[in-house]
């Protein structure tokens, strides 16, 4: 039954060609030409090709057929040896039919595909021209954003016929939304998305504020004046986001480019940077990153600590201050010597002489460089007359002492006088002394030789012995005190004494009523 159902159809095929129908052209036929496609998905390209069944008596047979986008020395490269398609394609050539199927669709499909056959005719090759023209894209979010609200909008390059229905999900929850547009309020962490009703694995990017933005310095090294620098500014966000740049404590805006390039950069740009990242739905500040640029030391300030003309003698402080990047070291020099003074920012002279007038420079260095500053230090003399107030005002201590002694010392003559004029009761033994008063106490000052009325000193200058001890016995005198005794009993007791005890010694005796005390030498 088969058989004759095929035969029968030669025959019909056989007739026609008796009864002068054309023979089938050359042809390729694609349905459609243009195909519009969402990424993820498997389109199929419907085609259909003809050929002459015999050309000068040969019969024709196809030897080779493919599908193709590129061209290789003239020479069309099969899809199914394209590593971009590999285990994605595949053709349908029964009968007459050239159709082609392409999985998991991805935006670098998008392309121009035809469809060539090859047969063993001479010449006989043919490739449909045009192709078809496959375009890729996938779901996308519009954003737009007013004051109030924030649209969502679910669509494609591609203009359906019959629009379809559409899911919207937030953070990979469904939401029940089905239309294409949606009204939401964006919270921190919101990530919208969409795909076609009844395609969830055709689903859009997500939409989401910017997150994770950084600032960074591109620029590697030490950063010094005049080089060029770059920052660049990153973040994770769709729809792309906008940069912008600030400075620390300056609110401008300094830049508004995602890389914020110093083509020359100065020490005043030193500093921290922060980036800003924004889009329809949200936007994020980064971290701060330093940009310190390195220079040698300014001219340095210098000053002088009390300033205009500075008495001799007073304390005087030179200071020093330069702007530089690293922090300068400072030393300081006198004009004229070479050896430093001092190093440190102040340099201080605790009691400045006249000879220590003149030119003082601070220098500044750091690795980049040094620079110097002179200041000049103005000492002036003291004026005679506070030279001799101040030596006036050191004397007088010395001379209220002397005074003292002095007064002291004629009270103690006076008393001696005083006791020797008493009428004496009867002789009273050298030794004992029965003295006014309870507890009295004598003092003694030794003077030069040559002052009158002299109190002695045991300190004499150098001499011979044999003038020496003439010298004291007529320098020094004794004094002590006699209680109740004539004046010519004190003489001859004093001359007693004067033959055999030491005449550079002070001797005073104290007697109390009913106790005898020995004299006691007291050398000074």
């Amino acid at each position: 039954m088969s058989f004759s159902a095929a035969a029968t159809g030669f025959v019909a095929l056989f007739l026609s060609m008796t009864v002068g129908q054309a023979e089938p052209d050359w042809s390729v036929k694609y349905d459609p030409s243009q195909i519009c496609a969402l990424t993820g998905s498997t389109v199929k390209i419907k085609c259909s090709y003809t050929y002459p069944y015999k050309i000068h008596g040969i019969t024709t047979k196809v030897k080779t057929r493919l599908w193709f986008t590129k061209v290789n020395n003239q020479v069309p490269v099969d899809l199914k040896m394209d590593s971009d398609y590999n285990g994605r394609i595949i053709y349908d050539f029964t009968g007459s039919s050239c159709n082609l199927t392409i999985k998991d669709l991805n935006l670098r499909d998008s392309a121009e595909y035809k469809f060539r056959f090859i047969t063993n005719q001479q010449g006989g090759a043919f490739t449909g021209l045009p192709g078809v023209i496959l375009t890729v894209t996938d779901l996308r979010v519009q954003v737009r954003r007013s004051e109030t609200q924030t649209e969502l909008k679910c669509e494609s390059s591609c203009d359906p016929i019959k629009p379809p229905s559409y899911v919207w999900f937030n953070k990979e929850k469904k939401m029940e939304e089905q239309t294409s547009s949606i009204l939401v309020s964006v919270r921190d962490g919101d990530r919208f998305s969409c795909s076609v009703k009844g395609h969830k694995d055709l689903r859009s990017l997500s939409v989401y504020a910017p997150t994770f933005t950084s600032a960074n310095l591109m620029t590697s090294g030490q950063i010094t004046e005049g080089r060029s620098v770059t920052l660049s500014c990153s973040s994770d966000a769709n729809p792309e986001a906008n940069y912008t740049w600030r400075k620390k404590n300056n609110q401008s805006i300094v830049s508004e480019d995602q890389q914020f390039v110093f083509w020359s950069i100065l020490s005043s740009d030193s500093g921290l940077y922060y980036c800003t990242a924004q889009n329809q739905l949200g936007e994020e500040t980064s971290g701060p990153v330093s940009v310190q640029v390195t220079y040698g030391p300014r001219p340095p300030s210098v000053s002088v600590t009390p300033s205009g003309e500075i008495m001799e003698g007073s304390l005087v402080t030179l200071s020093c201050s330069s702007d530089a990047n690293p922090e300068a070291n400072y030393t300081w020099y006198k004009e004229g010597e070479e050896a430093p003074k001092a190093s440190g920012q102040n340099f201080t002279i605790t009691n400045i002489m006249f000879k220590q007038r003149g030119n003082y420079y601070c220098e500044a260095q750091n690795s980049r460089g040094r620079c110097n500053s002179t200041v000049t230090v103005n000492v002036v003399l003291a004026p005679r007359n506070q030279v001799a107030a101040a030596a006036a005002a050191a004397a007088v201590p010395a001379v209220f002492l002397i005074l003292i002694c002095l007064f002291l010392w004629i009270l103690r003559k006076t008393k001696v006088w005083k006791q020797q004029s008493r009428p004496a009761a009867g002789q009273v033994p050298s030794e004992q002394v029965i003295p006014a008063e309870d507890d009295v106490a004598y003092s003694v000052v030794h003077f030069a030789t040559k002052q009158e009325e002299l109190v002695y000193s045991n300190i004499s200058p150098t001499q011979s012995n044999r003038h020496k001890k003439r010298k004291e016995e007529e320098m020094v005198e004794y004094a002590s005190v006699n209680c109740g005794r004539t004046r010519t009993d004190a003489r001859s007791e004093s001359a007693q004494q004067d033959s055999v005890e030491d005449p550079a010694a002070l001797y005073s005796s104290v007697n109390k009523p009913g106790r005898n005390i020995r004299e006691t030498p007291s050398g000074l």
